[in-house]
Parts: C-alpha cells; sequence; structure tokens
C-alpha cells in the first residue's frame, strides 16, 4: 500500500547547519496495517512522516501509495500535500474552539474540493463521530471536551475524509498516563475495525509495542531494526534497540566455547561463567554483550535444584514496590542485576538471594564500542 524507497530528508536548522534527518529511509505497509516510526527525538522519525505528507520535500527518493507515486526524485514527482488526501493528526489536536463536536469533525468535508450535500456530511460525520464514541456529543461545544476526547474528535476530523492513509504523530503524549493507556487500546479498534493504513510516530516504546503491527526503530535518521513487536523485543539487533525498547541487563562477556550444532554456547562474564544461545557465527575470545529482561531474572531464597545451568548467589542491593511488581536490585559479585518479580518475593536488603536464569531468555549481541546505554 505504501512504499517508501531511499528516502533521504535534510533541511537547514535555526542556526544554518544542514541536519541529516532521514537517510536512506526505506520500508513498505501493506494495506490496513499499523507502522511505527519509534525513536528518540531528533532521530528522523517526524521528518520522515512529514516527507510522506508532503510537508517536507525530500532531497531523493520515492514515495508511493497504492503504485502511485505522490514523490519520486528520479520523475520529478511531487504532489503537494493537499493533493494527496492523507488523513492526519499531531500531538497538538488543533480542535477549533469555536466550532461545535460536529462542525469541527465536517470542516474537511466542506472546505475540500469534492461537494457533499448537507445529508452526504451529516451521515459520514456521524458515521465517524460513532467510530470513536462521540456521536452523543455532536452538539458540544468542542472546549467541553476533555483531553481524551478531543483526541478522538482530532481522530475523527482524520477519518472523516476516509483517507487511503492516516498519519499520527504523537497523538497521545498530551494525555496523562492512565488516559494515554485507555486512548491506546481506542485507538487500536478504531484502526482495526476500519481497517485503516496508519503510520504512528512516537518515542514511547510501549505504545509501539501495543499498537503497531510492525515497528521500525530509528536512530540518527536511519532505521535500525524492523520487525513485529515481539521481533524487536526478543530479538533486538544491537545494543540501541534492546536498551530502547523495553528495559534490560546487559553483561560484559567473552566467549568461552562454542557449540554451532546445539545452538549453544558458553561466555565468562561480569557474574560469572553464563550459557547462553548462539544465533550466529560467534568465536572463541570474542567480546559479546549478554542481555537479559528484568522479568526473565528468576529469584529464588531457596537453592534451588542443580538442574538450573545459569544460578548465580547474590545480595538484595535495593528494591521498589511498583504496586503489580517489584523491582529488586541483585549485587552478584560486582555487577547490579535488574529483576522484576511478584511482589510475594518478601526478601530484604541485604540479604543472600538466588538468582536462575534460563539460557534461552538471554539475547546476545556484538560488542559495539560506539553504543552507550
Amino acid at each position: 500500500m505504501l512504499n517508501v524507497q531511499g528516502l533521504f530528508t535534510e533541511y537547514v536548522s535555526d542556526k544554518g547547519v544542514v541536519v541529516k534527518a532521514a537517510q536512506d529511509v526505506t520500508f513498505e505497509v501493506p494495506q490496513g496495517k499499523l507502522f511505527t516510526l519509534l525513536g528518540p527525538s531528533g532521530c528522523g522519525k517526524t521528518t520522515t512522516l512529514r516527507s510522506i505528507a508532503g510537508l517536507e520535500k525530500p532531497v531523493s527518493g520515492s514515495i508511493e501509495v497504492n503504485g502511485k507515486p505522490v514523490y519520486s526524485s528520479a520523475d520529478k514527482v511531487f504532489v503537494p500535500p493537499n493533493k494527496r488526501g492523507f488523513g492526519m493528526v499531531f500531538q497538538s489536536y488543533a480542535i477549533w474552539p469555536h466550532m461545535t463536536v460536529f462542525q469541527n469533525a465536517s470542516f474537511p468535508l466542506e472546505v475540500g474540493n469534492k461537494k457533499y450535500s448537507t445529508q452526504e456530511i451529516r451521515q459520514r460525520v456521524m458515521r465517524v463521530l460513532e467510530s470513536v464514541e462521540l456521536d452523543a456529543y455532536h452538539e458540544r461545544d468542542a472546549t467541553r471536551l476533555s483531553g481524551g476526547q478531543q483526541q478522538r474528535l482530532a481522530l475523527a476530523r482524520a477519518l472523516v475524509m476516509e483517507p487511503q492513509l492516516l498519519l499520527l504523530d504523537e497523538p497521545l503524549s498530551n494525555l496523562d498516563s492512565k488516559l494515554r493507556e485507555k486512548m491506546r487500546f481506542e485507538l487500536k479498534k478504531i484502526q482495526r475495525e476500519l481497517g485503516i493504513t496508519t503510520i504512528y510516530v512516537t518515542h514511547d516504546q510501549s505504545e509501539a509495542l501495543a499498537l503497531s503491527h510492525e515497528i521500525a526503530v530509528m536512530r540518527n535518521g536511519r532505521i535500525m531494526q524492523m520487525g513485529t513487536p515481539r521481533d524487536i523485543y526478543e530479538r533486538p539487533n544491537s545494543e540501541f534497540v534492546a536498551d530502547f525498547v523495553g528495559t534490560i541487563n546487559f553483561v560484559q562477556a567473552t566467549v568461552r566455547s562454542t557449540d554451532p550444532d546445539q545452538n549453544r554456547m558458553v561466555v565468562d562474564s561480569e557474574i560469572g561463567v553464563v550459557q547462553v544461545p548462539m544465533n550466529e557465527a560467534f568465536h572463541v575470545g570474542e567480546k559479546v554483550q549478554v542481555c537479559v529482561r528484568p522479568e526473565d531474572v528468576h529469584l529464588s531464597d531457596e537453592n534451588p535444584p542443580d538442574t538450573h545451568t545459569n544460578h548465580y548467589l547474590g545480595s538484595v542491593f535495593a528494591k521498589i514496590f511498583l504496586g503489580d511488581v517489584l523491582d529488586f536490585q541483585v549485587k552478584v559479585n560486582d555487577k547490579v542485576m535488574l529483576a522484576r518479580v511478584h511482589p510475594s518475593q518478601k526478601t530484604p536488603v541485604g540479604a543472600p538471594i538466588h538468582i536462575v536464569l534460563d539460557p534461552s531468555d538471554w539475547i546476545v549481541i556484538k560488542a559495539q564500542a560506539s553504543d552507550k546505554h
């Protein structure tokens, strides 16, 4: 449906410096899917979205929607934003305060190139307001809506044109955490029910994991990794992606032995000898980062059975109660490991505690001196 190939977008900053915002960005989004551009501030995700919208003119590359180019440097094609017919929702909802909910939602139909009858406008607006659960408020002044309702109204206004592509730039960032969580469910429900192809930009990794069919993690204008939420979370391809998406323990290690036939290897690490998966060709003596998510660090007050390969004795360094989970910092040798466990774990600070780590839960990444975490 959407095909972006070799996109380069650069602009000159306020200080006269050339910013290389998007560098060789390439991805495809099938019809009806939600694709997320995820990354920290300044990584190029918003510039990429604005290039798709036509609000930025790229330096080179191509953007096609349903096989038709809206931008091509080779063929000198640049379709202006108002002719692309995409729906857009940005951080600031830009709700018009002097209009009712209905008037806000109907505005794009009234000012667009295509003419609609009063009855057609009413049918389309009420249908879209119903899909975002605002039909009961259609006569209310837009300023009297809550933050979440205003966000839904901005979405309704983008959907009323029945766009072939919906572009969302950090649409939930102005909401408080509880409302943001609720809106994630609503947004996902609306997107799936209407089957609308959506490009979503966010720096919030939990939002990306919750909403997306596929995620592209960006850094310094480039896509570092692309995959399903589960792929990105469970099989990050670099320290940057592992660190940016979710919380993770990094442990420096050196490969001691390899067993490619069994898809495993043994490393000497900061916490001791660890058996880990061998997911690519590592060699003995190679420096690696072995990583494990806090929820995969299992704690026990009792000495576990000898059947556990990766078993270490540590001491509780600190702990934080978070309601549904408890975060333990456990010191093993001089390394502090984060474990996320059930609140029933009552081991006091300073007490000894056993750590058990399933070999299959480890992620092994080539050591990258340039990556900081």
